[in-house]
């Protein structure tokens, strides 16, 4: 499968179970812990979890529009696209992030034993469990898990993007006033 059809799969099949409760920090770098579930393709009948977060660093002014920065997804791995390739092909697509840095680490790669269905009540109730408002809950083909991480990248996005622009003009004024 090349980008396109990874990119259409991971479309149609990426939902996000849990999205983080606050938004992105507008003037320094957030995290957004995430667990993606996929079906594993190895071991049927198993899910591959896969633990990680995705650091958005703070904007800078040095970067042009439309120019974001991705580290840490193994695009050039897995498809053999470096970042330029994958920032095209996004853009000709209509997928517009802004020009930051997007970093992802991911922590651990386990094989839950059990069906998706029942993986995702495990760590749902876990993330219940430990009250934790911060951690995407991601469920995704296991085979383009970079695309479903970006969506909700891209989703924390658009959630924050009306508070981000009130803080920046907020930002301005206090800058104007001084």
């Amino acid at each position: 499968m090349d980008l396109h059809d990874k990119w259409e799969k991971a479309l149609k099949k990426t939902e996000i179970l849990r999205l983080r409760a606050s938004t992105l920090f507008t003037f320094k770098p957030t995290e957004l812990p995430y667990i993606f579930l996929g079906e594993s393709a190895v071991n049927i009948g198993d899910t591959v979890v896969r633990k990680g977060k995705v650091l958005v660093h703070e904007p800078s002014i040095f970067l042009p529009p439309n120019f974001p920065q991705f580290e840490g997804f193994e695009f050039e791995k897995d498809y053999q696209a470096d970042e330029d390739a994958v920032r095209t092909f996004l853009l000709v697509r209509g997928v517009s992030f802004p020009s930051l840095k997007y970093t992802n680490e991911v922590s651990t790669i386990d094989v839950y034993e059990n069906s998706l269905s029942k993986a995702i009540n495990h760590f749902s109730h876990q993330l219940e469990m430990k009250e934790d408002i911060y951690t995407a809950l991601i469920v995704g083909p296991e085979d383009c898990w970079q695309f479903s991480v970006l969506i909700f990248v891209c989703a924390m996005v658009t959630k924050s993007a009306p508070g981000d622009l009130k803080k920046f003009l907020e930002d301005l004024r206090k800058r104007r006033d001084l």
